[in-house]
């Protein structure tokens, strides 16, 4: 270990004490390079909403992100970044080194979107409005990540530790957090000190990881005419014995907990048994145990409609017609504990209350629960403005009165945490 790195880690260790004992972070708002930022993102605010509307328009199907990857990589190099890259996953990634041996912030912006392709991405314009799938979550978390980017180079503005940009792939469902797991687990694995993913609007902040087990089920039986072959196991009645079991757990609400079937398949005609029926089944908590138990409950409710089905009907031919059952998992975000009281959180907190608006915390499920899960310093904050209709073709972005307040926010948060000269 350097000299660096290990006055590095003490300084960290003596920011945490100094927190816990409940001195105000340090915001850098009277730093005359971090001012001229902060005027500058103000005043070209509207080049901030161009690229918003922009990279909107530029469909980011789940697993096909990479054109609008290409784009936003060229326009990091546009901004005057030449240590740019895309990862073999499909991340974008633009460095911009440090003085010295400060602490490494990374901010991010996803790149996908939930739509498939031939979704209309079109942005329409309504008086104050601009409506367009995924013109919210999280478009307007890249065009923030850019408007920083570009405020650094155009003012010159000089931080001690290394800041990288990224627009990460995989962040909505069926991604599964991809882009993020491959940043932590290989391409920036043990480099980051602190990690600030700017998703959706508004100005608030999700300081703790909301974690799901998301599974499809399935189960399957040789079917057959639904007269002819009365009497055999059918798949839609054990799904139903299934879903009836899932809808009557009790969980707590204290840590929130939930369960959702949001999914169900299955069947030919309404004169068929089914050969096969299927349904996809979500469970959130920011509570790790309290997940685990309801994942518990759902399993053994999975089993036992399973066997339910198959005990119901007897004789050789229901015997030889059993049905089984094949789960799979589609999606697993992890949960973890932060502190409000965590450095990282007071700093952002601090640094609304110096652009003059009070924030919140709250918990949620984004690509700041991989770093937290990992026991690395995350949040979650919006990226100004207000929206609606997020995961809905009718969603809609209105940049308000103070929309800038988003990337100044999340310029004075960035320079807190790796410092500047």
């Amino acid at each position: 270990m350097t000299n660096a790195r290990s006055r590095l880690i003490l300084a960290a260790a003596l920011a945490v004490a100094t927190s816990t004992l409940g001195a105000q972070p340090t915001i850098p708002s009277t730093n005359a390079k971090v001012r001229a930022a902060l005027d500058m993102l103000k005043a070209d605010n509207a080049w901030t909403l161009q690229q918003q509307i922009e990279l909107t328009q530029i469909p980011a199907p789940p697993f096909k992100e990479s054109t609008r990857a290409a784009e936003f990589k060229r326009r990091l190099e546009a901004l005057g970044y030449r240590d740019v890259r895309i990862d073999s996953v499909g991340n974008v990634i633009a460095a911009r080194r440090g003085t010295g041996a400060g602490p490494t912030v990374v901010i991010a912006g996803h790149l996908d979107t939930v739509f498939p392709e031939g979704t209309d991405v079109t942005v329409k314009h309504d008086g104050t409005k601009l409506r367009a799938p995924g013109i919210g979550d999280d478009d307007r978390g890249l065009a923030v990540v850019l408007a920083v980017a570009r405020a650094f180079e155009k003012v010159g503005l000089q931080t001690t530790g290394t800041i990288y940009f990224v627009g990460d792939v995989g962040e909505e469902g069926p991604g599964n957090l991809r882009g993020m797991r491959y940043l932590f687990g290989k391409e920036l694995k043990g480099k980051v000190d602190y990690f600030i993913s700017v998703d959706d609007t508004g100005l608030g902040i999700a300081s703790r990881a909301v974690g799901s087990n998301r599974y499809r089920v399935t189960y399957k039986g040789p079917g057959g005419h639904s007269y002819g072959a009365f009497g055999i196991p059918n798949p839609i009645h054990a799904l139903g014995r299934a879903i009836a079991g899932i809808s009557d757990i009790q969980v707590p609400t204290t840590p929130k907990t939930t369960f959702n079937v949001g999914v169900i398949q299955g069947g030919t005609s309404v004169n068929s048994i089914a050969g096969e029926a299927s349904m996809e089944v979500d469970m959130r908590s920011e509570d790790a145990k309290s997940l685990a138990a309801v994942d518990t409950k759902i399993q053994k409710i999975l089993h036992d409609a399973l066997a339910a089905e198959n005990a119901r009907w007897t004789g050789p031919r229901a015997v030889s017609a059993k049905l089984s059952m094949v789960i799979d998992t589609i999606g697993i975000r992890p949960t973890g504990a932060q502190s409000d009281a965590a450095p990282i959180v007071r700093t952002a907190l601090a640094a609304a209350k110096t652009l003059g608006f009070t924030s919140s915390t709250s918990a949620s499920s984004t690509d700041a629960n991989i770093p937290i899960s990992l026991g690395i310093p995350a949040i979650r904050i919006g990226g100004g403005g207000t929206a609606q209709g997020a995961h809905s073709v009718g969603e809609w972005y209105e940049d308000g009165p103070n929309a800038w307040l988003g990337p100044q926010w999340a310029t004075l948060i960035v320079t807190a945490l790796a410092g500047v000269r």
